[in-house]
This record gives structure tokens, sequence and C-alpha cells, in this order.
């Protein structure tokens, strides 16, 4: 099988329906999901199977609705039916409030890092809050990229956050606070939330 196709050498690309330039917003958005799955993939070899097998089921279901939002958001027909839907981001939530439960409470920001799986996982979860910024940006001008795509980048980077936490937990690695922050958190929830 032949990967190249050379019909992107002018830089136009083919979506779901159509074809794009490759700097294209939407083109960026399901690129930066990609880019997402991938230090998914990579935080996956850096956990022990013993230790984080409830972890390592959880982060394959995500890798496949990280395909999932991508071919989403890559498609423009009219007719077209979304692979991502609410149970993965009902999903998320419910893991969120298990490892908020499992990892001490926290008052302060921390710092990304601790374990290599840790620190892979705090890189997903900022690379997952950049693909949520452009997802949101295309939808002000394509209303129908779909909410749930939204919600579930939106959750997934906490899922992210509360992961890490954990995973340094599991190790016995502590959180490292950002020593000049104000206590912002009560109770695992930031003030006002």
């Amino acid at each position: 099988m032949r990967i190249y196709t050379r019909t992107g050498d002018k830089g136009k690309t083919s979506i779901i329906g159509g074809r794009v330039e490759k700097d294209d917003i939407r083109v960026e958005a399901y690129g930066t999901v990609d880019e997402v799955n991938c230090f998914v993939g990579q935080a996956v070899t850096e956990l022990d199977q013993a230790k984080f097998a409830d972890v390592l089921d959880d982060l394959e279901k995500i890798q496949h609705e990280l395909f999932d939002c991508g071919g989403d958001l890559a498609n423009v027909t009219k007719t077209r039916e979304l692979k991502l839907k609410q149970e993965s981001i009902d999903y998320l939530e419910e893991r969120i409030d298990v490892f908020i439960a499992e990892a001490p409470e926290l008052e302060r920001f921390i710092l990304p890092g601790g374990a290599k799986a840790s620190a892979s996982i705090h890189i997903a979860r900022t690379v997952t809050r950049r693909a949520e910024r452009l997802v949101v940006s295309l939808k002000k001008t394509d209303d129908t990229v779909p909410d749930v795509a939204v919600m579930f980048l939106n959750r997934l980077s906490d899922y992210f956050f509360a992961l890490a936490r954990v995973i340094n937990f599991r190790l016995g690695n502590p959180d490292v606070e950002y020593v000049r922050s104000a206590k912002v958190f009560r109770g695992g929830k930031r003030k006002g939330e």
C-alpha cells in the first residue's frame, strides 16, 4: 500500500465531503485532536499494566473517542451521523470524580511534572485545551460543528489533570505546588465553582 497520494502537494487536503486548504481552521482543529491522541499513546507506553490497568483501559477508550472526535470535525456532509456521543462525556465525569477522590486534596495550582507518564498527560491536557479553543473558533464560523466535540474536549482536559495527579500519587510523587499561588481550590474544586 502506498501512503502518499500527491493530491496534497498544492496545499489542499480532502475532508469528508470536500477539499479545503491545509491551513483551514477545521484541519488545524482535527489535527490538534490527533496530536492529543499521540501524547496519550506516549503516556500509555510509560504506564505499568499492573498498577494502572484501569487507566490503560480508559486511555484506550479515549484514543478511540479522539479518533471519533477528529472524524466528526472532518465531516462536512449534511447527512452525517456523529460518532462522538454524550455517553463519552458522562464517562469522563465519572472517572474524574473517582480520581479526585483518590488523590490528595488540592489547595494551590501545581506544576506539571513528576513521573514521565504524568508529564505526558499534562502535555495532552494542554494540547486538548488548544484543540478546544480551535473547535470553539471553528464553531463561530460554522454552526454545524457539534456541541458534543467542545464539551468532550473540555471534560477531557479536566480528566487529564485529575489523571496526571493520580499517576503521581500512585507512584509516590507528591504534587509540586506553584509557590506563588494563593489557595485557589477548596475540596478539589476551584473557588466559586
